[in-house]
């Protein structure tokens, strides 16, 4: 026997554990104790017994949906595991994460996703952090075979080869992607093979053989910290069970299962034990009856505690890290002279990694080529450990900075046009926002998203867009779109400091406007919308570039209507100041919104929306609030045309102009 005594005592109790534990997750489901879903993993138990044994405390894990044998074999507490498939507050998660998002980062568990194959972005990111740490611990990106059909898996391999980061990918090949066979929906008979295209060593290996499995991880996880390289291991297995609790297995024979049900790794391993004579049938079953009676006291532990339950405020508390104080963060600073807004965003980044090596700057083209629109310039050569040129694959560097992050780097993502956000938009979406709620504050993600929007530029519907609104709808985002050079700068230092994820967008018809920015103390807080003119007859908010739009006409109608416009800067546009909003068109009683995003689902609704819904300020109105905004188109090719798809000055001139037209006298009902 390769194990020592320990060891095969350890790897049984491991495997016992993982499952007993699904065993009686089965009956709580089949009794209708547990809500929801879960996927369970009997019959894999040696693929997660083999790892665990070959990490080292330090060692990172991010499993799948499937979670529980690794997140058991990493160490995690039965009892919080069960509390938090009821829910409890008592859970690993306070019952926001249940089955499928058990985050334990006391037993360095990132915590599973449920999205196919978006945790080896996440493991990605944590091998990238603990190397930049100079760290000696690796992760492990834990996936099935259906998750090598994703890009994201092969982006992540190719940029973990190329940038050489210590990330185990760990395939457990069950032979089943949910129903669909692995010898249909894979276009190979080695999925590991793959891994010589991208220039990583790999492995195949009987996940059912718990040594095998054992001795495989610790080549490769031996290798990865000699080399600081990535490893690729495919675990043959199979699970016993359907994917998930309503999975009849109707597409797989019961020839096939009984087949495998011979080769049970428990079974397997238990006549193994015996044949080494290390261990006496009897010293097995002791093992076995310890492991289930330690699952079956912690089973009942969880229900004399699953009444405990979060208040949704309490819940809700977990959404956004807390800030640091204002004092500690925005120090007193000045304005001290005129540049363009690229020029600013520069300064902003150059003075934040300067201060904090945990500032990263990563995206495409960002070195020598400076950027597609030249705002990093020559910051490669001033920060060349601290900016990072990435392959063409937003998903895969976009969820490696959400993984960076967890472990306390403050990544900078550039990408090139806000039209590829859509591309990135799984590990914003479904990561950055939410890692923080469903770890129930175990992790953050205090990370900067930046991306150039807007049209202007003659660059076609595909590279104009203005997606700003498509997040706004998203919990967990801080969204922020600055106007002006010296905004542009104070708020992207802001973002940087946050210890939240920010998605920070810039107008590409901005960036060669001059105007005056501050010093490296001069810092905006996020949320506060600003006054960029004082008025009294009508309230104008806005933001980005449709800021200078409203400007622009508000010098028209001052000078030949003598209307005083008071026009409000957003800013930061989620959370949204509504306090700046209410006092304005308190005192002015019209409102008109302008963005250069279309109408339809955007912010110009929601500042609408607020207004009418609070009383004092729905009751000042003298006329209806207007929105004016973006067509409800793509964004033209056509010099002319496109011009005609945003607000210009002369539509928000004639909007205001309206607004004083005499109406009928409102007549409403409290």
């Amino acid at each position: 026997m390769l194990f020592s005594q320990e060891q095969a005592h350890q790897a049984l109790s491991m495997m016992v554990c993982s499952r007993h534990f699904e065993e009686r997750i089965d009956i709580f489901f089949k009794h209708k104790e547990m809500h929801g879903t879960t996927h369970l993993s009997i019959g894999q138990e040696a693929t997660q017994a083999g790892l665990s044994l070959a990490l080292d405390q330090g060692d990172w894990i991010v499993p799948t949906h499937r979670c529980h044998g690794h997140t058991i074999t990493r160490g995690a507490d039965e009892r919080k595991m069960f509390s938090e498939m009821f829910g409890s507050s008592d859970g690993l998660c306070k019952g926001l994460g249940g089955s499928m998002h058990m985050t334990d980062v006391q037993h360095f568990n990132a915590g599973s996703s449920a999205v196919v194959g978006s945790g080896v972005n996440l493991a990605t990111g944590l091998a990238f952090a603990l190397k930049h740490q100079k760290s000696q611990a690796i992760s492990v990106a834990i996936f099935g075979d259906g998750a090598t059909s994703r890009g994201a898996v092969h982006e992540c391999m190719n940029l973990a080869s190329v940038w050489a980061l210590p990330v185990l990918f760990f395939c457990e090949n069950n032979g089943y992607g949910m129903s669909a066979a692995s010898d249909r929906m894979v276009s190979t008979d080695s999925i590991a093979k793959r891994s010589e295209g991208y220039n990583i060593e790999y492995a195949v290996v009987d996940g059912n053989d718990v040594e095998a499995v054992y001795k495989a991880s610790k080549k490769a996880v031996d290798y990865m910290r000699k080399t600081s390289r990535p490893y690729f291991l495919e675990l043959k297995t199979y699970r016993q069970c359907g994917h998930s609790k309503s999975d009849s297995c109707v597409y797989r024979s019961r020839e096939e299962e009984s087949l495998w049900l011979q080769r049970d790794p428990i079974t397997l391993f238990c006549k193994e034990m015996v044949a080494s004579s290390l261990f006496t049938e009897e010293d097995v079953a002791t093992i076995i009856l310890d492991a289930r009676t330690k699952v079956d006291e912690a089973a009942k532990a969880s229900l004399a505690l699953r009444s405990s339950v979060l208040t949704l405020e309490q819940a809700m508390g977990y959404l956004f890290a807390p800030e640091d104080t204002p004092d500690s963060y925005i120090p007193n600073g000045k304005m001290t002279r005129r540049t363009s807004y690229r020029e600013a965003i520069r300064e902003a980044l150059d003075e934040e990694m300067t201060r904090d090596s945990a500032v990263h700057l990563i995206g495409e083209d960002i070195g020598q080529y400076g950027g597609c629109f030249k705002v990093t310039g020559s910051l490669y050569e001033k920060h060349p450990t601290q900016l990072h040129e990435t392959p063409v694959s937003e998903e895969a560097f976009t969820g490696l900075s959400v993984g960076a992050a967890m472990l306390g780097m403050r990544p900078i993502v550039e990408i090139m046009y806000g039209d590829f956000s859509t591309l990135a938009s799984d590990p914003i979406i479904n990561h950055a926002a939410k890692t923080r709620f469903m770890s129930a504050g175990q992790l953050s993600c205090p990370m900067v998203l930046r991306s150039p929007i807007g049209s202007g530029t003659g660059h076609g519907a595909q590279h104009t867009q203005s997606l700003e609104a498509m997040f706004g709808n998203v919990p967990g985002l801080i969204i922020v779109a600055p106007s002006c050079p010296g905004d542009a700068k104070a708020l992207l230092k802001g973002a940087i400091r946050s210890n939240n994820p920010v998605l920070y967008f810039e107008n590409k018809h901005l960036y060669n406007n001059l105007g005056p920015v501050g010093d490296e103390h001069y810092v905006m807080p996020l949320g506060k919308a600003v006054v960029k003119k004082r008025g009294t007859h009508v309230t104008i908010v806005s933001y980005s570039h449709a800021v200078m739009t409203c400007l622009d006409a508000a010098t028209i109608l001052s000078s030949q209507d003598e209307i005083e416009v008071e026009v409000i800067d957003l800013a930061t546009i989620k959370p949204m100041d509504r306090e700046t909003i209410f006092r304005s068109v308190q005192k002015t009683g019209r409102l008109l919104v302008v963005h250069d995003s279309p109408e339809a689902g955007g912010y110009g609704a929601e500042v609408v929306s607020l207004v009418t819904s609070d009383e004092l300020s729905f009751t000042s109105l003298v006329a209806p609030p207007v929105r004016l905004c973006g067509k409800e188109s793509p964004v033209p090719f056509s010099p002319e045309l496109e011009k005609q798809v945003v607000p210009t000055k002369e539509e928000v001139v004639t909007e205001v102009r309206r607004l004083f037209r005499p109406v009928e006298p409102f007549h409403f009902s409290l």
